[in-house]
């Protein structure tokens, strides 16, 4: 027996599916800097989890299934189109701010900056397992790569964005946030 038929209703898989929009959107953003775009792949991934319910096969997998659609349909999107390197000016921090949110606004900025910059495997990992909190083992399922590879790209990821933020830092004088900083910027 399928184990999708276990799901009362059509009204109950959307709704577990309307409940999950918040951190696929967290996540979809912190891939691509892009509320448009983070919007765009939260619908697709939500219609697409819809369309395919039947594929389901474990609904203890559930969110490992959804958040799989969603690295998908981010690899299609890469697939399709080549890089945009414009910051949405939104995500400018104002000038009329005061200095202590001024500066947590450009670390937040510096942060979001620095992964989009990671390549798109290390990018993936860091943001499912420090911003999303998801388990190696979790990873490895969504992203279909072994545990292995989750744990050397983490790795990879997390010196690049520390040698990123601590440039970065150097040059502005100004204090580096502590690498716990990174889980407040969702």
């Amino acid at each position: 027996m399928k184990m999708y038929k276990l799901l009362p209703t059509w009204h109950t898989f959307s709704a577990r599916l309307e409940e999950m929009r918040p951190r696929l959107y967290r996540l979809a953003y912190s891939w691509c800097n892009s509320a448009a775009l983070a919007d765009d792949l939260v619908q697709d991934t939500i219609l697409k989890a819809l369309e395919k319910k039947h594929q389901l096969k474990d609904l203890k997998c559930f969110h490992a299934w959804v958040f799989r659609i969603l690295n998908n349909a981010w690899l299609d999107y890469l697939r399709r189109r080549k890089p945009e390197t414009d910051i949405d000016e939104q995500n400018i921090a104002c000038k009329d701010c005061p200095e202590n949110s001024y500066e947590k606004d450009l670390t937040i900025l510096s942060i979001r900056q620095a992964v989009t910059e990671l390549p798109v495997g290390q990018r993936s990992v860091i943001t499912l397992v420090d911003l999303e909190g998801f388990t190696y083992k979790e990873v490895s399922e969504i992203l279909e790569i072994p545990i292995g590879t989750v744990m050397s790209r983490l790795s990879r990821a997390r010196k690049s964005l520390e040698d990123s933020l601590i440039k970065l830092y150097s040059r502005s004088r100004m204090t580096p946030p502590n690498p716990s900083y990174l889980q407040s910027v969702k």
